[in-house]
């Protein structure tokens, strides 16, 4: 009796034999590729720390790739404003950051896929 090189699972599914030829076998390797460069490009982002400003630098909020704030800074003559005054330079300066690690997140992706067929809009993490 001969066996085969491979086996069966119940499903149907080839166990042992991932020797897959022909466009799809290609596919699937682009598609492994593409899932390493993304692992890659995540933990890369994920050590990143941008600075959001506002108000000339007086504020300044420092935050990692997975939009963590890791540290405020305040210009001490800013404690003397008014309360509402400070808040509103806290805040922008935070949006500020979040658009930083927003546009560094796009241009990574951009060279991620640059030259792949994908539908336009499509976020892949």
């Amino acid at each position: 009796m001969r066996v085969a090189p491979w086996r069966w699972t119940e499903r149907g599914h080839n166990l042992g034999r991932s020797n897959l030829k022909g466009p799809f076998g290609d596919m699937m390797k682009q598609a492994k590729d593409m899932q390493e460069r993304l692992q890659e490009a995540q933990a890369s982002l994920a050590s990143l720390e941008v600075i959001g400003e506002s108000g000339a630098g007086m504020v300044r909020v420092t935050m990692t790739g997975r939009h963590d704030v890791r540290k405020v800074d305040i210009d001490p003559s800013l404690l003397t404003e008014d309360k509402e005054v400070l808040e509103d330079l806290i805040a922008a300066a935070v949006n500020d950051a979040v658009r930083r690690v927003e546009r560094a997140n796009q241009e990574k992706m951009s060279e991620l896929t640059a030259g792949l067929p994908l539908p336009p809009g499509l976020k892949l993490f």
